[in-house]
């Protein structure tokens, strides 16, 4: 094999451009392009940190305020049922008022009503008893042929009223 025949000849010289490359590739990517890529990823690392810290802080503010919202909106419906409550309340009181009114009216319209029924009853027995007395005073008349005086004739139909 020629190679390796020639192998001691270019050992020197291969060694020399394998310690150029590598110190080239050293300082330009290890030295050059490394350290800026390392400090783009550990910014990079560092605003995702910060993303996630400031998405953090903002999801525990809405949470706090999301809380402080529930709180007042519980407050503010208590608040309302209560005037609700004190609405219906008043309504009720109201209402019981005009209905308490509405009955004295009309327990006094019936307390009316009785007293022209009694008086329109005691008017008609009034009626009944002269028309009664004025009939039996003329059946008497007619059939026994004997007058009687308007007061028998009253005291007698009040008797007979009074039995019946």
């Amino acid at each position: 094999m020629p190679q390796i025949a020639q192998l001691a000849d270019t050992y020197s010289s291969q060694i020399f451009w394998l310690l150029v490359i590598f110190g080239f590739v050293f300082f330009v990517i290890g030295r050059g392009m490394v350290p800026k890529v390392t400090s783009t990823v550990a910014l990079r690392d560092k605003q995702i940190a910060d993303d996630l810290a400031a998405a953090e802080a903002a999801r525990s503010k809405a949470d706090e305020e999301e809380d402080a919202w529930r709180k007042r909106e519980n407050e503010n419906r208590a608040a309302a049922q209560a005037l609700v409550a004190e609405a219906k309340a008043q309504a009720a009181a109201k209402t019981e008022k005009k209905l308490a009114a509405a009955q004295k009216r009309i327990d006094k319209k019936l307390a009316d009503a009785d007293a022209r029924i009694d008086e329109a009853r005691k008017s008609a027995l009034d009626e009944i008893e002269g028309v009664a007395s004025d009939a039996a005073q003329d059946i008497v008349k007619r059939i026994a042929g004997v007058e009687v005086s308007a007061d028998n004739a009253r005291s007698a139909v009040k008797e007979a009223l009074s039995h019946g």
